[in-house]
């Protein structure tokens, strides 16, 4: 997962990419970029690291310019090194040109190999390089038809964002799988034009969204304004749920739809399908912090108290000394710690926004327990992730998912937890689709159920793809 970031037509560009980035650093902490322009050359930053460790003012002094993309990047397959951080930048026959990805070609070994054997040179791990190489390749004209034309050729999920020296190039794929939203904020006497993986990172600058870029479209920004145009096959709509579920700020908005409502209304269908006997001495606590919203919808549902049960820690670096023995769950306790006071003598129903390998899950019921609970209640508000994610969200091998070999009840018995329940994918997809139709779009259309990639939780991937050999995994890193 990644997130992108665009701005055309303001004297402090890199400065307001910089911004944009770090309202989107939830999307990616390996790395970041940004590259600008002045209409004349194209000036570029890469870092390993958050945003913020990896630009100084020295280092976006060097990234003259009105226009500017940037990029962080979330650890993928593949190794973790400078090279693979976005933007990428090329100079090839017709100029200058720099990309940012979000999202995973699919069928990126299959092209790999195609271009290598025509004389194509990689110098990244990355999938994005493939657009890059066929880009090159192209005979059209126009940079516009050059895209289009690349991306033909390719399979998977993908918002990009270009820029040259002259223009900003914005696309999602027809699916539009990942996020993407246009937005606009004053600038002198003019309109700057701003693009990103989600609107939050419009918030931070001032600017407003205008919408969500359309499944297929492709947004011109030049000085001429915004130019759309539509240059593929049209696909059905698969916007991916676990957007919502989790990935997405609470304070976005997608499609129209604020994304904390969506889980608070995630936390009341959980209550209603998986209840819990009320009680005076029940509690809801949410494991911060993704859980929160769904933990107040459950709680308003189940006209249960909601508490902080559990009391994350924001200054966990990367790096710290852990001791070998001396201080089980050492991990997890950094990150969260049990508040005795509101957990003591209850019986507490811990909300969480999924389960991956069930370890962390463990713990955290194991601390619960030990700060005095008398019961404890998972309720998860997604259903039981089986599957691995191909379109740009880094999960573990199936084997390695707890839901993809084990019942519900003998997840239970693996957390030691009083009980489990899970969200049903019908009850995510309706939350999400009934909040969409009330707030419907500009073109009027309406959401079915099939208008959600939910891969994760039900195997039914909208894309074929064939999975890459283990010893191939290993070279690919997702855009």
């Amino acid at each position: 997962m990644c997130g992108v970031f665009g701005i055309f037509g303001h004297p402090e560009a890199a400065n307001m990419a910089y911004l944009g980035l770090h309202a989107l650093q939830h999307r990616g902490q390996e790395s970041a970029g940004i590259v600008s322009s002045d209409g004349e050359r194209l000036f570029g930053h890469r870092a390993m690291g958050r945003v913020q460790s990896g630009f100084s003012p020295t280092d976006l002094a060097t990234l003259p310019g009105d226009r500017a993309i940037g990029h962080v990047r979330y650890s993928t397959a593949g190794g973790s090194h400078l090279k693979n951080a976005q933007p990428l930048g090329v100079d090839y026959a017709r100029g200058s040109l720099a990309v940012a990805h979000n999202g995973n070609l699919t069928n990126h070994e299959a092209l790999r190999d195609r271009l290598e054997a025509r004389g194509s040179i990689y110098q990244t791990a990355s999938d994005t390089e493939s657009i890059v190489h066929l880009i090159a390749m192209s005979k059209k004209e126009e940079l516009r038809d050059r895209i289009a034309e690349a991306l033909t050729q390719v399979e998977g999920a993908y918002s990009l964002l270009f820029l040259t020296e002259r223009e900003l190039i914005a696309v999602r794929d027809p699916r539009a799988i990942r996020p993407l939203c246009l937005g606009e904020m004053a600038s002198g006497s003019g309109v700057t034009h701003v693009v990103a993986s989600e609107s939050t990172a419009f918030d931070l600058i001032g600017a407003r969204k205008v919408r969500d870029v359309a499944p297929g479209e492709m947004l011109i920004i030049s000085a001429d304004g915004v130019r759309s145009e539509f240059p593929f096959a049209q696909e059905p709509r698969k916007l991916c749920i676990f957007e919502h579920v989790y990935f997405a700020r609470p304070d976005s908005t997608i499609q129209g739809v604020s994304v904390y409502e969506v889980r608070k209304a995630f936390g009341r269908r959980l209550a209603a399908e998986q209840p819990v006997e009320p009680g005076d001495d029940l509690v809801v606590i949410p494991v911060p912090d993704s859980g929160v919203p769904a933990a107040i919808g459950f709680a308003d549902r189940a006209r249960a108290p909601f508490e902080m049960g559990l009391i994350r820690s924001h200054y966990v670096g990367r790096t710290f000394i852990e001791p070998q023995q001396s201080i089980r769950h050492f991990g997890v306790r950094l990150k969260l710690n049990p508040n005795r006071a509101v957990i003591e003598g209850k019986r507490v129903v811990v909300i969480d926004d999924s389960i991956v390998r069930g370890t962390t899950s463990r713990k955290i019921v194991k601390m619960i327990r030990d700060a005095g609970a008398r019961e404890v209640h998972v309720r998860i508000s997604s259903p039981p992730t089986r599957w691995p994610c191909y379109y740009g969200i880094d999960t573990p091998t199936r084997s390695e998912l707890i839901a993809s070999s084990h019942s519900v009840d003998e997840i239970s018995s693996y957390l030691t937890a009083d009980s489990v329940g899970y969200l049903s994918l019908e009850g995510l997809v309706e939350s999400v689709r009934s909040l969409e139709a009330r707030a419907g779009d500009a073109s009027g259309a309406r959401p079915s159920a099939e208008s959600y990639c939910h891969a994760c939780f039900s195997g039914s991937y909208p894309i074929p793809f064939t999975p890459a050999a283990p010893n191939r995994q290993l070279r690919m890193v997702s855009g």
